[in-house]
C-alpha cells in the first residue's frame, strides 16, 4: 500500500486512473485500503492538482460504487466455497453473515449507509455476504448509490479541507504537540521529585 502511495503521489496527474483501479481491485479483496485512497485523493487535489479534483472525486465515486458490485459477485458466485477457506473464514464467518442479515431485516438501507463508514473489512464484509444471502442485485446497487455518495463525498470533502488547510493545521499540531512534550516533562520531573523526597523522607524515618 506504502508502494503503490508513491506511485501515485509521482504521477499525480494520472492519480485518478491508479486510484480507481486500485479501489476496483479492492472489491476483490486485494489489501488496498480505500480509506487511504480517498485520503490521497483528496491531498493531491487539495495541494498538487487542484485542476484534477473532479477527476480525483470521480474516481473514488465510481470506483467504490464498481468496486462493491465486484465483491457482490464474488459472493454471490463463490462466497461459499469462500468462507469455507482459512483466508476468508474469519472475515465470512457464519456468526458475522447471521448478524449482517438480522441488520439488513431491521435496517435496510442503513445497513448499507452504515457499513460504508466501518473500515477494516466489515464493508467488504457486508456487500459479499449480500451477494451470498442473494438480495436482489437491483435493490443492492440502489441502496448503495444513496450510501456509496454519502460516503465518498463526507470523506472527500473533510480530507480536502484538511488538505487546503494542512499549513494551518501542521502549525497547531507542533503547538498542541510542544505542550503535550511540556507536560510529560512536567510530569516525569514532578514524579522523580516526589520518589527522591519520599526516599529521603523514609531514611530520616529509619535513623531517627
Amino acid at each position: 500500500m506504502e508502494h503503490l502511495a508513491e506511485i501515485i503521489t509521482r504521477h499525480a496527474h494520472n492519480a485518478h486512473w491508479y486510484i480507481f483501479i486500485a479501489i476496483i481491485l479492492a472489491g476483490f479483496n486485494i489489501p488496498f485500503s480505500a480509506d487511504l485512497l480517498i485520503l490521497i485523493a483528496a491531498i493531491l487535489a487539495a495541494t498538487v492538482v487542484p485542476e484534477h479534483a473532479w477527476l480525483l472525486f470521480y474516481s473514488i465515486l465510481f470506483g467504490c460504487y464498481f468496486s462493491a458490485m465486484c465483491a457482490y459477485w464474488l459472493g454471490r458466485l463463490i462466497g461459499t466455497a469462500l468462507s469455507k477457506r482459512k483466508l476468508f473464514s474469519k472475515l465470512l464467518s457464519a456468526q458475522r453473515l447471521s448478524k449482517i442479515k438480522q441488520f439488513y431485516e431491521k435496517y435496510g438501507l442503513w445497513t448499507l449507509v452504515i457499513g460504508r463508514f466501518i473500515p477494516f473489512g466489515v464493508r467488504n464484509c457486508i456487500f459479499m455476504s449480500s451477494g451470498m444471502s442473494k438480495l436482489h442485485f437491483g435493490k443492492f446497487v440502489l441502496m448503495d448509490a444513496l450510501a456509496c455518495v454519502l460516503w465518498c463525498s463526507t470523506c472527500f470533502y473533510l480530507f480536502f479541507t484538511l488538505g487546503q488547510n494542512y499549513e494551518t493545521i501542521w502549525h497547531y499540531l507542533k503547538t498542541f504537540n510542544l505542550l503535550i512534550f511540556a507536560a510529560f516533562s512536567v510530569t516525569v520531573i514532578g514524579i522523580i521529585w516526589y520518589k527522591s523526597r519520599k526516599k529521603t523522607r523514609t531514611r530520616n524515618l529509619s535513623t531517627n
